[in-house]
């Protein structure tokens, strides 16, 4: 699960490990990718460029309440055309999305990084992909023919890792 019953990340899935690991790979990405859900509300948040999915617009739109930020409706324009109107056509993208999000974008993925905290319980919680829990996570990915690398310890204290998913 990536979120409680509400929708909301607790307090008891945040690891300064891994908030550490995601910081720096969002400064490193050129776009962000995700959901009316899941801004990461962050010091260098509002620097990043972003596009944001919704459902309220008929294609592409900016977003009068963040200067950085594209929404997008995926029923009215393609992936590559939000990307342009966005300003970005090339780069890496971090998709930081929630479960239809990352469900859109299993068959693109160059690299997914999932974090596991495994000691962490979130019954009727918010599942990380579409299929979870009737699979595991590391499931469905290996189903979209990435395969695992390397874990990375990132809070020895309570087993929290990140593992690379790669295509091919």
């Amino acid at each position: 699960m990536l979120a409680d019953v509400h929708r909301a990340m607790p307090d008891v899935l945040k690891f300064e490990g891994d908030k550490k690991f995601f910081e720096a790979a969002l400064d490193r990405a050129d776009l962000i990718i995700h959901g009316r859900h899941s801004h990461e509300g962050q010091p260098n948040s509002d620097r990043r460029r972003r596009i944001i999915l919704t459902r309220k617009i008929p294609a592409l739109a900016r977003d009068p309440s963040e200067p950085n930020a594209t929404l997008w409706n995926p029923l009215g324009a393609s992936f590559e055309d939000a990307c342009a109107f966005a300003g970005v056509t090339s780069g890496t993208v971090a998709i930081i999305g929630g479960p239809d999000v990352f469900g859109m974008f299993m068959n693109r993925y160059d690299t997914f990084w999932l974090s596991v905290a495994p000691h962490v319980r979130l019954p009727g919680g918010e599942p990380c992909f579409p299929g979870v829990p009737e699979r595991t996570p590391q499931e469905v990915l290996a189903a979209h023919g990435l395969k695992a690398g390397q874990s990375q310890m990132l809070d020895p204290a309570h087993d929290v890792s990140v593992t690379p998913w790669r295509r091919g």
